[in-house]
């Protein structure tokens, strides 16, 4: 989307940031990707930091230990706190630093953030977890749209042809896990995205680029338990 662009004229959607009306029209406020989600259009800018919203999968890495709560970077421009009643586990006063320790990456969730600009994370629901082996790379957290694709058609067209675990981080993180060659063309093809996210007949590039790095589908061997932010 270029500033001025309609988007839509159905008059089904709201308008998200990026956007404005006109009568019932909405139109493209700046230059980006247009994005849906929940009943409301938008248009995610090609480049800009990571603004935490509650309900928001991320991948943080922790980088303090308190008695009853770690805080941890969230990619965004404040940190965030979890408290030892928000994860899986039952911790007593003061053995925060068994279970996560500084540099330990996690898969959570923006549990809230307030007026003020104050973030919580939490661990405490199905499939959030710390993150163990594999690699965290980041990303533009506008570019995250396009790695994911339309339903997850792009993240799924990598596992196609790698096999490989991906958690992708609405914060601009993705960690990946599988074979060290796969792990590379996924990273390598993740980077390919980021670069031409902008460009049409992505799709086409990136399963050439994938036949010619890892060859032909791979079939998976393994349970998932995978979360990709949409």
């Amino acid at each position: 989307m270029i500033p001025g662009d309609k988007i839509d004229d159905s008059g089904r959607y709201k308008a998200g940031p990026g956007t404005y009306f006109i009568g019932r029209d909405i139109f493209a406020s700046r230059l980006g990707l247009l994005a849906e989600r929940n009943g409301t259009l938008g248009v995610i800018p090609l480049s800009g930091v990571y603004n935490p919203r509650p309900g928001d999968l991320v991948i943080g890495i922790v980088t303090e230990v308190g008695p009853s709560n770690w805080m941890t970077d969230i990619n965004a421009p404040y940190p965030a706190p979890m408290h030892s009643s928000e994860t899986p586990w039952k911790i007593e006063f003061g053995e925060t630093a068994e279970y996560l320790r500084p540099k330990d990456a996690i898969l959570c969730k923006i549990l809230f953030v307030d007026e003020n600009k104050k973030v919580q994370v939490t661990m405490k629901e199905p499939n959030l977890r710390k993150l163990q082996g594999g690699q965290v790379i980041e990303i533009s957290p506008a570019k995250v749209a396009r790695v994911i694709g339309k339903n997850g058609s792009m993240s799924a067209l990598i596992k196609k042809y790698t096999d490989c675990w991906m958690f992708v981080g609405q914060n601009g993180r993705i960690w990946v896990n599988g074979d060290l060659p796969m792990i590379q063309a996924t990273i390598d093809t993740i980077r390919l995205i980021e670069a031409e996210a902008h460009k049409s007949g992505l799709t086409e590039r990136v399963e050439a680029f994938l036949k010619e790095r890892a060859g032909a589908p791979k079939v998976p061997t393994t349970p998932r338990m995978e979360a990709e932010v949409q």
